[in-house]
């Protein structure tokens, strides 16, 4: 299979070496020539500046990692020729273009996903199944609370560049951070309305919301994720509640733990001894490498990718509108 690369900052560059590692060679970089990494390592392989010639070398499939907001600026014609389709999560900066999207796919006949990867953590899959044992009875609340410094994130550049803190990108901590809320769907099931609340933080500079509170109303169960730029250190949790237990998870080591009344006990699940971070985005490679050859099932489908873009739309309303914002399924 030959694989197109768009964009070549952090996220393409660990998509590179990833499809290398699963044993993928014939790769074409698609490139603007603004990241300031290293490019040593692309020697031997074709690099294009201009978006159609790249093309011109019949991918069979597109992986999507350039700036949020330029997405479909490489997805759209991709797709009407065919290519297979790895968006990085989200889908786009706004639902503007989605309807022209599908009608591409529509017109080549491609296969396309959402790269949301911590689906694939054995820590969150295990609290799914938890949750789906009732181990922890009817869940009525969960909480997921991630703050990162943004400026400690790539230290080899100016942060006020990247996608992540420029509105014209397609940045900000909501689109940025959006995991929390694709990961509750996946266990929780379709979010029917939602509020959102965020503010910029002057002390970083940029043009983006750099923290937000959002509630999550799903059947049952009242989700709440707070999101920032700003926190040091970094803390990535959950906690989840239910009429008879708490799970929580930690995302710095991984591990997850449940207390279940209804057998008063304490379980807990350490991830293998060879997980790592990017154990995520080698298993989410693979699964699309697989759901093309039709060997897998995609484990986060594109309607998934753009539910959340939806919901992700209703959060920005509601704050405009300073109301609840109800939300449909695509």
């Amino acid at each position: 299979m030959r694989f197109l690369i768009t964009g070549f900052g952090s996220i393409g560059r660990r998509h590179f070496r990833n499809l290398l590692a699963l044993g993928e060679h014939d790769i074409i970089l698609y490139r603007s020539q603004k990241s300031t990494l290293d490019t040593d390592e692309l020697k031997g392989f074709i690099v294009e500046t201009n978006y159609e010639k790249a093309l011109s070398h019949k991918p069979d499939a597109v992986i999507i990692s350039n700036p949020t907001a330029l997405h479909l600026d490489v997805a759209i014609p991709a797709a009407i020729q065919g290519c297979h389709l790895f968006f990085e999560k989200p889908i786009s900066d706004s639902e503007d273009r989605i309807p022209e999207l599908k009608k591409a796919l529509q017109i080549g006949k491609g296969k396309a996903v959402t790269g949301f990867q911590y689906r694939f953590h054995p820590g969150l899959q295990q609290v799914k199944d938890w949750i789906e044992g009732g181990v922890i009875g009817n869940v009525v609340s969960a909480r997921a609370h991630w703050g990162e410094y943004l400026p400690g994130w790539h230290p080899w550049e100016d942060y006020r560049q990247s996608y992540s803190a420029r509105k014209d990108l397609g940045g900000g901590v909501i689109l940025t951070l959006c995991h929390p809320i694709d990961y509750f769907r996946w266990m929780f099931g379709e979010i029917q309305a939602v509020f959102g609340t965020y503010r910029t933080i002057p002390e970083l500079k940029i043009d983006t919301e750099g923290v937000a509170d959002i509630q999550l109303d799903f059947d049952g169960v009242l989700g709440y994720v707070h999101l920032n730029y700003i926190q040091r250190p970094g803390k990535h949790v959950i906690e989840i509640i239910g009429d008879s237990g708490t799970i929580t998870w930690d995302n710095k080591d991984g591990i997850a733990k449940c207390y279940s009344a209804l057998n008063d006990e304490m379980l807990e699940f350490i991830p293998p001894s060879d997980f790592e971070r990017n154990t995520l985005f080698l298993a989410e490679m693979k699964n699309f490498i697989d759901t093309i050859n039709e060997k897998a099932e995609p484990m986060c489908t594109l309607d998934d990718g753009l539910q959340i873009q939806k919901i992700i739309s209703a959060i920005y309303q509601s704050q405009i509108e300073n109301r609840r914002i109800q939300v449909t399924a695509s």
